[in-house]
């Protein structure tokens, strides 16, 4: 790319706003046409403003924006879909009981005489499909479809508006490694076709893989442009946080013989009497941490929702020298079980109530949260000032609500909740999903710290580097069953994914 060849979208001097918080400040990012342009930094960096932005979500307070050369602004989405830009959200908006089709043509129906047009909606779904590789079945449901594909129709959607400028944010967060070759395959054919793609991530080395470009973002301010080919994962990691890339890896062993949590024959059945989870017999040892690789919706939600009396099961689960198996969610918590969930958005904070408040949650009948049958708000708002300290929550402080944190923050926020009360299980689901390399770094020290402790630890995670990295065992879910056990220290990403998939054969040791 030339630098005398006009962008096909550029910011300029992009400031916005907020109550005591400035989150962009004087932001320039420049996106030429057919480029896989990377923007990156950690969270609160102000990565996500900036795309809110140049989506139409929010507008700037300073600034301009220019698609082909030609100044804009947008008031909503609408605007800058009709413009070409489109934008694929790390939490995907599709129904999951309508067709891709339905899910595609949603709100831009083509019509035939006041009546949808489903001949020329799948041409125009097929043939996008082909241009681009996407493999896409118009007619298949959305709810039987795994992850990869179901990004795929998120991508398809934004192509049949027109876009040509597509923002992917987290694209990969979910994404075992052979859905990750698929989607970048995906993005050479947008690119050959002229396609722009905005990609965000905070994985640095898939950005230097499959990136053109890098813009780094640093406390809400453009840092600087570089050409992917001439940076290391390290040295842009360095251009974010100041630091080293953080690494997972766990050297010393700290597993005793003492068996923490015992689970036999656990089996999950879904309302039309299908098992989901089959016969699983898990144990997990005091100091030890057990991680669980699996391509999402292999019954590992199902599992984690099961040992926590969530969902109904059959089987035996003890925690100690305690049956668990007929209590309820609340007395399986207060036996000791710390849950960091795999949504915090969902399942793990209220986002629209104070910090101090979300300390409580889940933990509201214990001290130091409450005294006899009543809130201690007083106990409550001092712990939670100790966990922002030690967990290094950074916030204006504890009357702010959850959803003003960025989204690493939320996290040690829930962790930090979830280890206050001196468990002796970890159930920790996708812990780092969705946060920036410091943030990961920080979790990952405090697992590790947790479980030099004594905790154990079951980890749930579709990054691989950091399921091998902390795990002292590691055990492979397929369709439901628990298929293989390795060993951290020989396994790679690439031996874990074959195995996730069953290319390497279930029953593999």
């Amino acid at each position: 790319m030339t630098d005398d060849v006009e962008p096909v979208v550029r910011l300029e001097g992009i400031t916005k706003r907020f109550p005591g918080v400035v989150a962009n400040r004087d932001v320039a990012l420049a996106v030429q046409r057919g480029e896989v342009h990377a923007v990156v930094g950690e969270n609160g960096a102000g990565k996500s403003t900036l795309m809110k932005i140049l989506y139409g979500m929010q507008r700037p307070d300073e600034g301009s924006i220019s698609v082909d050369g030609q100044p804009v602004r947008f008031s909503n989405p609408g605007d800058a879909i009709a413009a070409g830009i489109g934008m694929v959200h790390q939490h995907f908006m599709l129904a999951d009981n309508l067709t891709v089709l339905e899910n595609v043509v949603l709100g831009a129906e083509p019509t035939r005489r006041g009546m949808l047009d489903v001949g020329a909606a799948r041409a125009k779904i097929l043939d996008l499909s082909g241009r681009y590789g996407l493999g896409v079945d118009p007619d298949a449901l959305v709810e039987d479809l795994g992850v990869g594909d179901r990004q795929r129709v998120e991508i398809l959607k934004v192509l049949y508006r027109g876009a040509r400028v597509l923002i992917l944010d987290e694209p990969t967060a979910v994404l075992v490694p052979q859905e990750v070759d698929e989607l970048f395959a995906s993005l050479t054919g947008l690119r050959a076709e002229g396609v722009s793609v905005i990609f965000i991530s905070h994985k640095l080395d898939e950005v230097l893989r499959v990136a053109d470009s890098v813009t780094v973002l640093r406390q809400g301010t453009t840092v600087t442009t570089v050409a992917a080919a001439s940076v290391t994962a390290r040295q842009l990691a360095e251009l974010m946080v100041g630091s080293a890339l953080p690494t997972p890896e766990t050297r010393e062993s700290t597993v005793t013989d003492v068996v923490e949590l015992d689970v036999q024959g656990l089996t999950v059945r879904n309302p039309a009497g299908r098992a989901v989870v089959e016969d699983v017999t898990l144990r997990v040892r005091r100091g030890e941490v057990v991680g669980i690789a699996g391509v999402e919706g292999n019954g590992q939600v199902e599992l984690v929702e099961a040992l926590l009396g969530l969902r109904a099961s059959t089987g035996v689960v003890r925690l100690g020298d305690r049956d668990l198996s007929a209590l309820s969610t609340r007395e399986r918590r207060e036996s000791g079980i710390g849950y960091v969930p795999e949504d915090r958005h969902r399942q793990g904070l209220l986002l629209s109530a104070p910090l101090w408040e979300n300390r409580i949650l889940g933990h509201q009948r214990r001290k130091p949260n409450a005294k006899g049958p009543w809130i201690d708000r007083r106990g409550a708002r001092a712990d939670t000032e100790r966990i922002v300290r030690e967990y290094g929550v950074r916030t204006p402080g504890i009357d702010v609500p959850a959803f003003a944190l960025s989204g690493g923050n939320q996290q040690k926020l829930v962790i930090g909740r979830e280890m206050s009360d001196s468990p002796s299980l970890l159930v920790a689901s996708h812990p780092t999903r969705g946060v920036d390399v410091g943030a990961q770094a920080a979790v990952w020290d405090h697992i590790r710290a947790a479980r030099r402790d004594g905790l154990a630890v079951l980890l749930v995670s579709a990054d691989l580097e950091e399921l091998i990295g902390l795990s002292d065992t590691l055990v492979v879910m397929l369709r439901g069953r628990l298929v293989a056990t390795l060993d951290p220290a020989t396994t790679t990403p690439e031996s874990l994914g074959s195995a996730m998939t069953g290319a390497a054969g279930e029953g593999a040791a």
